[in-house]
């Protein structure tokens, strides 16, 4: 039986250091970078997503980063596809793949926890649903499929949407066996204000780098567009730009929105028992505690 691929999934909340860790430990491995982030697929979307630039991604190739316009529509199974493809390519030339990211439905969804089925989005049913309640909405989820409507947060009316097109449309999801040998580790902190700070923080550092003048030119260039109107850092500007409330007040809604997404991020991985957890708020070096652990799996 031959052995499985080896890969390192690095996963935790915003504002954790994820982008940096992974740069390092690709360095330190002869690695690539794959990106497990929703937001970071869009093209221009790059203060308000936090992206990494090129000087922090430091010569390190990244996959699944800028591949997509605004105007489309990236979902967990394409990620997954275009994912194993570059998984499957690194393999070849003995290079370990570091995903590293934020976004839960992409790790769950690479490892085989389940398979969910590729449909294409229904934007007729998107209109209507946009009309209804969060709360309606994830109603009628856990009657049409409870395994979809206990991977999402209640509140989170987009994926809900998302996960109702795929449940309207028949189509069963499935459990499957991990084709990859994964070593989970996740960056925490002991106290959620540790990861608050941080996140205010960074946002502050956004708004220094030019946060409202992307904001301006997206909004320009694609208007009330359904990715723009549901990303933190963006969707809070626009009632700005048109007008309607003053910029401190927009900012500490971008504040307050990224916070509720940290817990929304925190509850998600709170449900996966396999990550070796490290506290960034505790830890004398991280990236000597993480560039261990993935040393002991390589060798093991």
């Amino acid at each position: 039986m031959s052995k499985k691929q080896k890969l390192v999934a690095l996963t935790g909340a915003s504002s954790t250091g994820k982008s940096k860790l992974a740069v390092e430990a690709a360095k330190f491995f002869g690695g690539e970078v794959i990106s497990a982030d929703s937001r970071y697929v869009y093209k221009y979307m790059n203060i308000a997503t936090a992206k990494p630039t090129k000087r922090e991604m430091s010569g390190i190739k990244h996959h699944l980063i800028d591949i997509c316009e605004v105007t489309q529509n990236y979902t967990a199974g394409l990620f997954v596809k275009d994912a194993e493809k570059i998984i499957n390519e690194l393999g070849k030339t003995n290079k370990l793949p570091i995903v590293a990211g934020g976004t839960g439905l992409y790790f769950r969804s690479l490892s085989g926890e389940f398979d969910i089925p590729e449909v294409k989005p229904d934007e007729k049913f998107r209109q209507q649903a946009e009309k209804l309640s969060s709360e309606e909405l994830y109603a009628d989820l856990l009657k049409k499929s409870p395994k979809l409507a206990e991977k999402i947060h209640p509140n989170n009316k987009r994926k809900t949407i998302r996960a109702l097109e795929i449940a309207n449309s028949g189509q069963k999801m499935k459990s499957k066996e991990s084709p990859y040998d994964i070593l989970w580790i996740r960056l925490d902190a002991s106290e959620r204000s540790f990861l608050y700070n941080n996140s205010d923080n960074r946002v502050d550092r956004m708004i220094e780098n030019g946060l409202f003048e992307e904001c301006k030119f997206l909004y320009g260039k694609y208007g009330d567009n359904n990715i723009l109107m549901n990303t933190i850092g963006i969707k809070e500007l626009i009632p700005y730009i048109k007008d309607e409330y003053p910029p401190k007040e927009a900012v500490e809604e971008i504040k307050k929105n990224t916070r509720h997404y940290i817990k929304r991020q925190c509850s998600w991985f709170n449900g996966d028992k396999n990550s070796h957890i490290i506290l960034i708020d505790t830890e004398n070096d991280v990236t000597t505690k993480v560039l261990k652990l993935i040393e002991d799996f390589l060798t093991n």
